[in-house]
């Protein structure tokens, strides 16, 4: 038959959707347990018209039209589904694509049904609803297997889909190529006109190929059919004659078309839709003069059809975003819950009642589209398992620091109650005042035990400051009368020091009281440091005074000062810093004798150094023979 190129260029038509109640199954077969319920199909992007007939077709989507429902599978007992389950297993999958989603969907409602049963039963006993855990069910995970062997299959199956698909794309470029090849050349074009007849019904015949490739090939081809058409010289009586059965067929076409627009179920309008195109498209072009008004016939009814479709779609899509969108928004809201300021029991009680108040919530929201129902229900979940998961690690935590802190607070008792007799008063009150600075770090321990502890650690502290006190009133008059005896020193210093003429004793005068001071003993805490403040003052005015400075001066003075230590562990501190000072200074003192061979005395400026550096080694040996006297009277003190 021939035609011209403006009849080829409208005669393409949509092109029918290919597999959608596969990818229902896969869906089925992949989708979570956790909201498998025969969740609606989102719907697929519909063009607000068919396309013209000069473009190429858009694949429909492959979206499920209705959510699977078990149907008669429900009236089967479980055992009797994973045999049905087991035997589809083994069958082809183009035999059970349609019979796996709903033996599916019919086992996961009787195992819901199963562990709400359970559940029911548990409380019943009387148990925690929280603590709840399912058991472990054989025939599920039977249904896992077999499900997976299944999804086996089917991968199988799709690649062997995709391989006799993409070997279809190969055949049907052959046969452009051909076609092309018989078009280039026209002296002969005649003599092909049966051949490219036969590629034509060759090209037809050859199944599908790759979505991605069906626009570009389907293009190829009509090109290489119009070309050829461009240049075919035949009679026009062969022509009228495929002109006039392609009227009859497109005709007929387009009556069904427009009585699909009486079709109640609005997504079955549509699949019939799509095979009239599939139809229109195989069917050859018409005559001319017919053919614009024809096609804007078929375009007409289509689009009818096809915004229905899409209304349906768009209303349901509407729905699954708003219950994407409050989804969404909930597991924002568990999110943002922080789990870092919950310190308290109370306080964690009070976070877990949101949680379980969102997870209401979202039991009460139905499914989001498909591509992101599942996402968002893993998000909602993961935020929940995480605030139990730190829930539980920080009651098992604090229970053990409950109970450390009351082992601590136990070995502080021991401790209190190991002292409370002791008579070393200085010493014990020191120790019992860092028992009980300790026993303010340590935490809070269980309420059962919390004031008993107490009583029986503040019980041995009390004994030993009750004991101390009565031996303080004894104590308090004989430091009075060392107070009165330092102040008898004090003024007969304060003579030495304000006589106009001292005599010529005076030094050892002031060194005779000095020592007399040190044979007093202790003076009343509170007057301490201000009667040694006046003591030092007179002293160090009395050595100005009497020429008294130098080393002698010091030597006495440093005297004083340890036996002012004297009984203390002071006196052991300043002997260490004495010692780490001594070291220091013999090192300095070998590293500058080390160094001074290093210098040349012949230059002046090597001369000037030799000089400091020996005077610097003499001061040293001065600073160590001090420091090893000052050693020597700390030892014989101590």
């Amino acid at each position: 038959m021939s035609e011209s190129k403006a009849t080829i260029e409208n005669d393409v038509t949509l092109t029918a959707a290919e597999s959608s109640q596969e990818s229902a199954v896969n869906e089925i077969i992949e989708a979570p347990q956790e909201e498998l319920a025969a969740a609606p199909a989102s719907a697929p992007a519909v063009s607000e018209e068919p396309a013209a007939e000069n473009e190429a077709p858009a694949p429909a989507d492959e979206a499920a039209d209705e959510a699977v429902a078990p149907g008669r599978y429900l009236e089967m007992e479980r055992e009797q589904l994973v045999e049905v389950l087991e035997k589809l297993a083994q069958l082809p999958m183009e035999e059970i694509k349609d019979e796996v989603p709903l033996v599916r969907a019919a086992l996961f409602v009787k195992r819901k049904e199963m562990i709400a049963a359970e559940k029911e039963q548990w409380i019943a006993a009387g148990n925690d609803e929280e603590q709840f855990a399912v058991s472990d069910d054989e025939i599920e995970n039977r249904v896992k297997e077999l499900l997976g062997a299944i999804k086996d299959k089917r991968a199988e199956y799709h690649a062997k889909l995709e391989a006799e698909r993409a070997a279809n794309l190969d055949k049907k470029k052959a046969v452009i190529e051909q076609i092309n090849a018989i078009t280039a050349d026209p002296d002969n074009i005649n003599r092909h006109f049966g051949r490219v007849q036969q590629l034509q019904q060759e090209f037809k015949e050859i199944g599908a190929v790759p979505a991605t490739d069906e626009t570009d090939v389907w293009k190829a081809y009509q090109q290489a059919v119009e070309k050829f058409y461009d240049l075919l010289k035949i009679n026009k009586e062969l022509r009228d004659y495929d002109f006039k059965k392609n009227l009859e067929i497109k005709q007929q076409l387009c009556v069904e078309a427009e009585e699909l627009d009486d079709v109640e179920d609005i997504v079955d309008a549509f699949h019939r839709l799509q095979k009239l195109h599939a139809t229109w498209r195989e069917t050859g072009p018409v005559a001319k003069e017919i053919r614009e008004e024809l096609w804007a016939r078929f375009k007409s009814a289509s689009s009818a059809i096809n915004k229905k479709y899409q209304a349906f779609f768009e209303e349901r899509k509407g729905k699954e975003q708003e219950n994407a969108d409050a989804k969404t928004a909930l597991c924002e809201q568990i999110e943002a819950i922080s789990t870092e300021g919950l310190k308290t029991y109370a306080a964690w009680d009070e976070a877990t009642k949101v949680i379980i108040g969102l997870q209401e919530q979202w039991k009460q929201l139905g499914f989001a589209s498909r591509k992101v129902n599942t996402s968002l229900f893993t998000r909602f979940r993961k935020s929940c398992d995480e605030f139990f998961a730190q829930k539980a690690a920080f009651f098992k935590r604090t229970k053990d620091e409950l109970a450390a802190n009351l082992a601590q607070k136990t070995a502080l008792c021991e401790k209190a109650e190991a002292l409370k007799d002791s008579t070393d008063w200085r010493k014990t009150t020191e120790e019992l005042v860092a028992l009980q600075k300790e026993w303010r770090s340590i935490g809070p321990v269980v309420k059962k035990h919390s004031d008993a502890i107490w009583k029986r650690f503040i019980a041995a502290c009390d004994y030993f400051f009750e004991q101390k006190k009565k031996r303080s009133s004894s104590v308090h008059a004989v430091e009075h009368e060392n107070l009165k005896a330092k102040k008898e020193v004090i003024a007969q210093l304060k003579a030495i020091v304000e006589a106009e003429d001292a005599p010529d004793d005076a030094p050892q005068a002031v060194r005779d009281l000095m020592a007399k001071w040190q044979e007093i003993g202790h003076v009343p805490f509170k007057e301490k440091d201000k009667i040694y403040a006046e003591y030092r003052a007179l002293v160090d005015k009395a050595f100005e005074q009497l020429d008294m400075r130098g080393s002698r001066a010091r030597m006495a003075h440093f005297e004083s000062s340890i036996n002012q230590m004297a009984g203390s562990d002071k006196i052991s501190h300043e002997r260490e810093k004495l010692l780490r000072a001594y070291e220091q200074r013999v090192n300095d003192l070998k590293t500058y004798e080390n160094n001074l061979g290093f210098f040349n005395a012949q230059s002046k400026t090597g001369n000037s150094l030799v000089k400091e550096m020996e005077r610097k080694i003499e001061k040293l040996k001065e600073e160590i023979a001090q420091l090893e006297q000052k050693i020597k009277l700390i030892d014989e003190k101590m």
